[in-house]
């Protein structure tokens, strides 16, 4: 099987955080506050899946305020945080959904994403993602995590659908303060 022939059947695109959507890099702050930077163009990435139709979510192994605020500003419609074992929470996405891990895709950097990305339909490494995570994935990113790595893929999904049409249509409806945050 192709990835076009995987990406066909996607409708939801799962992710892990840092490494992925991030750079890694964590700014801890003198009271232990951690922060992070998210690049803007995968954060479009996930709005232009939403705008497709496509459903998005998110399993990370840590727990962030900031990241709360960005899931929301973005629309993601799962958001689960502090995961360390993160394919219990896939099996739970896919039955709440009525889901087949067909349907799903992931895009993850590290081992504590190992489990997902031999789980789905359709599963991609960050550039800079660990060898076991390349190994097993479908589709290998040029850019790394935090630089676009999102982006790409969901740009890869959405080309193989043939779904920019229906995304330049959704983009004439929307209004800046309400759907873009």
């Amino acid at each position: 099987m192709t990835n076009q022939d995987r990406a066909l059947n996607i409708t939801w695109i799962l992710m892990d955080v840092d490494g992925t959507l991030t750079d890694g890099t964590l700014l801890v702050l003198p009271d232990g506050e951690e922060l992070k930077t998210y690049n803007v163009r995968d954060g479009l990435g996930i709005l232009l899946a939403h705008l497709a139709g496509l459903k998005t979510g998110i399993i990370t192994g840590k727990t962030s305020k900031s990241l709360e605020i960005r899931s929301e500003k973005l629309k993601i419609t799962e958001l689960h945080q502090g995961i360390l074992d993160k394919k219990p929470v896939l099996v739970e996405i896919l039955e709440r959904n009525g889901l087949t891990a067909q349907e799903v895709a992931y895009i993850g950097d590290d081992l504590g994403d190992l489990e997902v990305v031999k789980s789905v339909g359709f599963s991609a490494a960050v550039a800079d993602a660990h060898s076991e995570i390349k190994k097993h994935s479908h589709f290998i990113c040029q850019n790394p995590g935090g630089k676009g790595a999102v982006r790409e893929f969901i740009e890869f999904i959405l080309s193989t659908q043939e779904k920019w049409e229906t995304i330049q249509e959704n983009v004439k409806n929307l209004t800046p303060k309400k759907d873009l945050g």
